[in-house]
């Protein structure tokens, strides 16, 4: 199979194996969510394996899938570092 390396399509690249990238990253990213109850900021990891709760009021910002966590409908969100 012929690729060229010098021009990567960025949408073949995101969608290979993490460790068949010429770049080799990660999947995973830490997301900032913010609570649609008391508005609180809470960090969660994106491939989290247990259910995250917000730390003032109780409310479950995501739940596991096996995979990437699910979050529940209504609260905001956006990936940390961007």
């Amino acid at each position: 199979m012929e690729m060229d390396l010098l021009n990567a399509d960025p949408v073949q690249e995101e969608h290979l194996h993490k460790l068949k990238r010429l770049v080799q990253n990660p999947n995973s990213y830490f997301l900032d969510i913010r609570c649609k109850q008391c508005l609180n900021v809470t960090t969660v990891f994106s491939h989290s394996q247990t259910a995250v709760a917000c730390d003032h009021c109780g409310f479950v910002l995501c739940t596991t899938t096996g995979g990437r966590a699910k979050l529940t409908v209504g609260s905001a969100w956006r990936r940390k570092g961007d």
